[in-house]
């Protein structure tokens, strides 16, 4: 029996003009340069993309965090910055903002560096599960309460480097972590 083809979201060229619209966002509303801090491991291609659409001085650092324990909803640093954020303007590259918990934890720790001010910059916009009223400042895509595949987003691994964002079923995929492949590749 086949699987349902997942549904495309995004094509190349959309994400390009979203990547291209925040860039410019960006780029005005900090004239003077900016730190991009990606999120790991998600965020990558919107980063790369990103750094190369601004016309602005840029630094570029990284953060990863552990995921949620269990019935906790707490995430930990498992990847630092290797710049001091102190006095600078800092804007978070994010693949999707869900729930607003990691962001929230993210925005406070770069806050607690003393950073100049703290923006965030998400590929995707996911407000139909936000738990805290936190809002991201540049937004690619408004996004349905879907689950993403693609363009740095993946499931066990695998899908990340899709030059599209595609809706996949996260069941089929429980089933069959490479249940897409074949038509996505």
């Amino acid at each position: 029996m086949g699987h349902k083809a997942p549904e495309l979201f995004a094509s190349p060229e959309a994400i390009e003009q979203a990547v291209g619209r925040v860039a410019s966002e960006i780029s005005q509303q900090y004239p003077d340069g900016v730190v991009l801090v990606s999120v790991l491991k998600g965020s990558l291609p919107f980063l790369a993309d990103l750094v190369r659409a601004v016309d602005i001085t840029v630094e570029v650092d990284f953060l990863a965090l552990s995921r949620f324990a269990a019935d906790s909803g707490r995430v930990r640093l498992v990847k630092d910055l290797d710049c001091d954020v102190t006095g600078r303007q800092v804007v978070l590259v994010e693949d999707i903002v869900d729930t607003g918990l990691s962001l929230a934890y993210l925005m406070g720790e770069l806050r607690r560096r003393s950073a100049a001010s703290v923006a965030v910059a998400a590929l995707l916009n996911r407000s139909a599960r936000r738990i805290l009223p936190l809002e991201p400042d540049h937004v690619g895509f408004e996004a349905p309460d879907e689950f993403f595949l693609g363009y740095g987003l993946d499931w066990a691994g695998r899908y990340r480097n899709l030059d599209r964002l595609v809706i996949g079923d996260p069941d089929l995929l429980a089933d069959d972590p490479d249940a897409y492949v074949s038509m996505l590749y």
